[in-house]
């Protein structure tokens, strides 16, 4: 191939509305049909072949757990070393395919996603993990798609990053990928994530084993063809499904470890840290450590704010996906002037909201991903009806019977500093602690203060210098701040998603950040006219 090549400037993947009974849904539902009434076995993918290996866990439904969906075998180390014997193998020739090359396969990855595999991506991740049309859409087919593209035009940015030279020489910068294999470790929560994780660093010439949560092996698997299809080799990218510890353990002792790119909960990357530690002595390089770790994220209204403005954000920012998303809403700062017109209202929207089956369409909250997060939602919701600090404003209680199913909760306390309103819960759980109007600018230290995490926040105002006052207060609070919205939905080429703190390494998921981490540079200097003589001017002799 001769001259410059150009990636096609991306843009986002249009929503669509699965409106009632139209063609989008009417092709959707025979979908969730076929995929509802099959059980799939979902198999390790190593050097791209496909193994089953171990006694057969089952993938359910959230909302149906009865319904098995499919099953995988929990990946033991033979095939562990496996996965990571096919990374090395593949590196060296993956490494020096053209860049150009590489972003072609997730280009045509993308048009997979929005095309050929958009109805089973959705379906798979609205049975699998429990979403609606509309969080699944946005998930599955929009973000995904999203990821690929403006990821490939992020990484042409990069490698057309080269350094000056003088006058007869020529210096080279060689974006190499890290020596070594990437471990790549998946949450449940996104179909999207689960794609990319993986594919950052294969796209920037890295060989990745992925480990993906075994709550969305449904939609993994799907994903994984995606990338067969668009014509990655085998090798690139080996999915192992099984125990995180016990996958992480074995590859985080492997010399050849390059890098982690983890997504999940913060107790779980410190450890992946520790353990890389422990092991800083045998590693060939220093490993890459990417992680992004979730939240405790705030509304914070002044004032000022308009209220029905920040209603909507309460209830979607809080209670979209059940709360299972690292920037949900789960606690919330309100002016006394605001609440008095709020409180009602909220109490009453969040007691109807639909709970159900996510292929309903009038459900807006469906499951929650399994009996363990039921259990640590209704533990946390006893704890807090017990305190005198708390009162129950709407929900509270959770349902098993069929599906793990969470009511949408709203605590009000007057405990600023109550566990509420500092720990994560992942769920649909929102705790709001009303203030005096006049304690605006102490509210806005304690909401810096409260917390560990780092992730989101959001502040909702009129009034340009409380607008203005809260960045400054809350610089470091969050890696994303929105002003008068929710503080969930980051989108793709907008804004980059990532916070520090308890949160995570900030690495800006899908931004040029992100890639650059997954690249180890080397300079090469040429030099056209070598010199010929070894002595400078400056020994010359003095005054002859």
């Amino acid at each position: 191939m001769t001259g410059s090549v150009r990636v096609p400037t991306p843009s986002n993947e249009p929503v669509r509305d699965y409106a009632p009974g139209s063609a989008e849904v009417v092709r959707l539902r025979a979908e969730i049909d076929r995929v509802a009434g099959q059980v799939r076995e979902l198999p390790h993918v190593i050097n791209g072949e496909r193994f089953f290996a171990g006694q057969q866990e089952a993938v359910v439904s959230p909302h149906e757990h009865a319904r098995v969906l499919g099953h995988i075998t929990p990946a033991g180390d033979k095939q562990v070393r496996a996965a990571i014997d096919a990374s090395l193998a593949a590196r060296r020739d993956w490494s020096m395919t053209p860049w150009w090359e590489r972003a072609a396969i997730f280009l045509r990855a993308a048009d997979l996603v929005t095309g050929k595999y958009r109805d089973e991506l959705l379906a798979t991740t609205m049975l699998g993990q429990s979403k609606t049309y509309h969080q699944a859409e946005i998930d599955a087919a929009c973000e995904l798609a999203d990821f690929f593209r403006y990821n490939a035009y992020s990484a042409a940015a990069i490698y057309d990053q080269q350094p000056a030279s003088d006058p007869g020489q020529w210096n080279i910068m060689d974006h190499r990928g890290l020596e070594g294999f990437v471990l790549a470790i998946t949450p449940f929560n996104f179909t999207a994530i689960a794609g990319n994780l993986p594919s950052t660093p294969a796209l920037m010439g890295n060989t990745v084993v992925w480990k993906p949560s075994e709550k969305s092996a449904l939609s993994s698997d799907v994903v994984m063809r995606v990338f067969e299809e668009a014509g990655l080799p085998p090798g690139v990218i080996n999915l192992v499904h099984g125990d995180g510890q016990s996958i992480a353990s074995q590859a985080l002792a492997s010399e050849h470890l390059a890098g982690v790119s983890f997504t999940g909960s913060t107790a779980v990357f410190r450890n992946l840290w520790k353990t890389t530690a422990q092991h800083l002595d045998t590693y060939r390089a220093y490993p890459r450590l990417v992680g992004e770790t979730g939240g405790k994220n705030a509304i914070i209204a002044h004032p000022s704010a308009d209220p029905e403005a920040l209603l909507v954000a309460l209830v979607r920012g809080a209670f979209e996906y059940q709360g299972q998303k690292c920037s949900a809403a789960s606690r919330a700062y309100i002016p006394r002037s605001v609440w008095r017109r709020l409180e009602d209202r909220l109490a009453d929207t969040v007691a109807n909201l639909h709970i159900g089956d996510v292929t309903e369409h009038e459900t807006f909250v469906g499951a929650v991903i399994d009996e363990t997060s039921c259990t640590r939602l209704e533990q946390a919701f006893t704890e807090a009806k017990s305190l005198d600090s708390h009162r129950l404003l709407a929900g509270g209680s959770v349902r098993r019977e069929t599906g793990w199913f969470v009511d949408p909760t709203v605590f009000v306390t007057d405990d600023p500093t109550a566990f509420t309103m500092s720990q994560e819960f992942f769920g649909p759980l929102l705790t709001v602690h009303v203030y005096d109007d006049a304690d605006w600018s102490s509210i806005l230290t304690l909401a810096d203060t409260t917390s560990p995490y780092a992730l989101t926040c959001s502040v909702f105002a009129t009034e340009r210098t409380a607008i203005s006052e809260a960045l400054t207060v809350l610089r470091d609070t969050a890696g994303m701040t929105y002003v008068n919205d929710k503080p969930t939905g980051a989108l793709m080429g907008k804004q980059s998603f990532g916070g520090g703190r308890a949160s995570g390494t900030n690495d800006k998921t899908g931004s040029p950040l992100a890639l650059q981490r997954w690249v180890s540079g080397r300079y090469i200097k040429e030099n056209m006219n070598p010199d010929l003589d070894w002595n400078y001017p400056y020994m010359g002799t003095a005054g002859h």
